[in-house]
């Protein structure tokens, strides 16, 4: 994943909710700052990159196994509603 951010006027960069959601960084965490050929932030000791690995691989078989499901029928679903799921 590639983003551009905008450098604030004191040098801040504002991560957006959802990545900060998806390696696990919260408000007040310790992040890593490496300099290579550009910079890179790393969660200090929060983010376990084999544990996030196993996690989306088991998240991608489960939703390939759905290829073999059977399809709904029509009406079946009426009962429900999204409002229930969230």
């Amino acid at each position: 994943m590639t983003l551009k951010l905008k450098v604030g006027k004191k040098g801040y960069v504002i991560l957006p909710k959802a990545l900060r959601e998806a390696v696990g960084i919260e408000e007040g965490d310790d992040l890593t700052v490496s300099v290579n050929n550009g910079i890179t932030l790393t969660p200090s000791n929060k983010f376990d990159k084999a544990l996030f690995q196993k996690e989306a691989r088991r998240h991608k078989e489960s939703i390939l196994s759905l290829k073999d499901a059977k399809a709904p029928e029509l009406g079946e679903a009426k009962e429900y509603s999204l409002e229930d799921e969230f």
